[in-house]
């Protein structure tokens, strides 16, 4: 990675000392922001990647949230570079990364625990609320999407339908659909919200007033999550909600992910407001 100095307006941001762009994309600028969280007790990161032309354009920005798989580390949430280097082709758009376990905490599943463990209010309200306020950003649901990979793309999916007045895009690749062991083969005990099939009633009676683009895939040959995105498929045409679903060759795997990003992030901003 080549490091570079912060540039003009993103000189207020709080941030970690490592502000670079990778070789492959020499006009994206990538920020290690370290964010305070009341609701995990600590600090916490996010890579936020800029697109280009930001420090000098004073448009504000779609943002698109993207979670990482678990189980994780408390540095798993750079390990994703090839999306940074993809960005540019994509469109206009700030990138989130953020931070989605901890070493001692591996497999929180994106949800509330309690006391210190709050993951799911510190990625709905803190983070959301601190890229907003250090960045230029559409801050509204009309300009935030939330997506994931495998895991991620479970709390994509569950984060999303709980919070529909925060995000308007909630996409899933590879994901499951109810709260696992890090096995991603057994459930664990979890608050009924944890269950998304269990929200696509409430999704579909909001439907009018707060439209929302819901979007998931999977490879033929992933070991474990094709029978549940089929049934989730199922399920929300008997609601009669709008979606998109596609079967892909290919396992659980950064190939099949890295083969459709481009796609799968211009279908997102394309259901977000435009960078104005």
């Amino acid at each position: 990675m080549v490091l570079l100095r912060p540039l003009g307006t993103l000189l207020a941001v709080t941030c970690c000392a490592a502000v670079c762009a990778s070789a492959g994309s020499a006009h994206v600028v990538a920020i290690d922001a370290e964010v305070s969280s009341i609701a995990l007790r600590g600090p916490m990161h996010a890579l936020v990647v800029l697109p280009p032309g930001y420090a000098t354009s004073n448009l504000r920005y779609p943002v698109v949230y993207f979670l990482h798989g678990l189980p994780a580390g408390s540095s798993t949430y750079k390990a994703n570079s090839w999306l940074s280097d993809l960005a540019p082709k994509i469109g206009p758009f700030i990138l989130v990364e953020p931070q989605g376990a901890r070493d001692d905490d591996s497999d929180p599943e994106y949800l509330d625990w309690g006391d210190g463990r709050n993951w799911s209010t510190y990625l709905t309200r803190e983070l959301p609320n601190y890229i907003d306020a250090h960045f230029r950003t559409i801050a509204s649901r009309d300009g935030r999407a939330i997506v994931g990979l495998s895991a991620g793309g479970y709390g994509a999916t569950m984060l999303g339908l709980n919070h529909l007045g925060v995000f308007s895009v909630i996409e899933s690749w590879s994901g499951y659909f109810h709260a696992t062991d890090p096995t991603g083969k057994s459930a664990i005990t979890a608050p009924g919200s944890a269950n998304v099939h269990g929200l696509i009633a409430s999704l579909a009676a909001d439907e009018t007033s707060q439209p929302t683009f819901v979007g998931f895939y999977v490879g033929r040959s992933d070991p474990t999550f094709v029978s549940e995105n089929e049934q989730l498929n199922h399920e929300l045409t008997a609601a009669s909600v709008p979606h998109t679903f596609r079967l892909y060759a290919g396992g659980h795997q950064t190939k099949l992910w890295a083969d459709h990003a481009v796609a799968w992030l211009r279908l997102a901003l394309a259901h977000l407001s435009k960078s104005t």
